[in-house]
């Protein structure tokens, strides 16, 4: 059962204290760190996957220890679309599990006050009722094509809510939808949905391509994120939010994938058909999260989808021209 304890007073985050990113090289991981350094804040901390493998437990221990944070965000994760989901699926969960776990194990033994935990919205039902509310967890079976790697991020809810319950812990999980934004990984064998419509756009439009032909129907429904709006809630939940319970981080929105790329079709400057290939999976009809609890702590996303698009598309050129480097 998740704790669903009243929400206490937080104490104010000082900008000299010692916050640990694991995985700040990352999507998610980099614009938290180029946040909080906007913000005034002057001792972040980090390591890149060269220098610690955070599926080792023995390396993960020594690095937190080295580290000594007040603040642990936990945003290191084995990420991916619906191909690399479908076809890893051992990869995923264990990968994710032994991650998660290694880093709450050092939490613990360096007694860090404070952890957030990033999730995922695919740790919902897959015919969960839309908007999908922090209630709907466990209420019902995952959707299949990425069910490994949520099993995980559950397990995370889980371990958040266990430390918190045996040893007293002020930690807490977040649930953020669908994110994108600069730095994302643009490879169309792992990348998820919005990068690899950028780059099959782009790729069409070069190749002066008459059409272009996508997985599915193209009637499912997305929500997406700017990591910039993400990273805007992270700091507000470390200041604001202490409950066992996750909390969605979403935009309250949401569109058909063929919407989705009609739109990045007009910003790449693609004007050839869209043919969808309906043998192909879906996936989740629809997955829009229900904001309402971090609404009403006083986040609200500020990045338009048209205006994140664009900024995403032009990362993916300047990296692009400079060595043909997906994300």
């Amino acid at each position: 059962m998740i704790e669903l304890r009243l929400m206490t007073k937080v104490p104010k985050i000082a900008h000299d204290s010692r916050i640990y990113i694991a995985g700040h090289r990352g999507l998610v991981g980099s614009a938290i760190w180029r946040y909080l350094e906007t913000m005034g804040f002057t001792c972040l901390l980090g390591n890149s996957s060269t220098e610690v493998d955070l599926r080792d437990q023995a390396q993960t221990a020594r690095a937190i220890a080295s580290a000594k944070p007040e603040i642990l965000i936990i945003a290191a994760a084995k990420v991916g679309g619906i191909v690399a989901n479908s076809t890893y699926p051992v990869e995923f969960l264990n990968e994710n599990l032994r991650i998660q776990t290694n880093l709450f194990e050092a939490a613990q033994s360096n007694d860090i006050p404070r952890v957030l935990f990033l999730g995922s919205s695919c740790i919902y039902p897959k015919f969960a009722p839309q908007p999908i509310s922090e209630e709907a967890l466990l209420t019902g079976p995952l959707e299949e094509t990425n069910d490994a790697y949520a099993i995980a991020k559950i397990a995370g809810v889980m371990q958040v809510e266990s430390y918190r319950r045996e040893y007293h812990r002020s930690w807490i999980s977040a649930m953020p939808t669908n994110l994108y934004g600069p730095g994302d990984n643009f490879d169309l064998k792992t990348s998820h949905v919005l990068p690899a419509l950028i780059r099959r756009f782009h790729e069409a439009k070069v190749e002066n391509a008459s059409s272009i032909t996508l997985w599915g129907t193209g009637n499912p429904r997305r929500e997406f994120l700017h990591t910039d709006d993400l990273a805007r809630a992270v700091l507000h939940l470390l200041q604001q939010y202490d409950a066992g319970a996750p909390i969605n981080i979403g935009w309250g929105t949401d569109l058909t994938i063929s919407q989705l790329a009609a739109l990045i079709a007009e910003i790449v400057g693609f004007e050839g058909d869209i043919k969808w290939d309906s043998s192909k999976p879906d996936g989740t009809p629809r997955k829009l999260l229900n904001t309402t609890k971090i609404n009403n702590l006083g986040w609200q996303p500020q990045v338009e989808l048209r205006d994140g698009i664009t900024s995403t598309y032009q990362w993916y050129l300047d990296h692009y021209h400079r060595g043909g480097e997906f994300g």
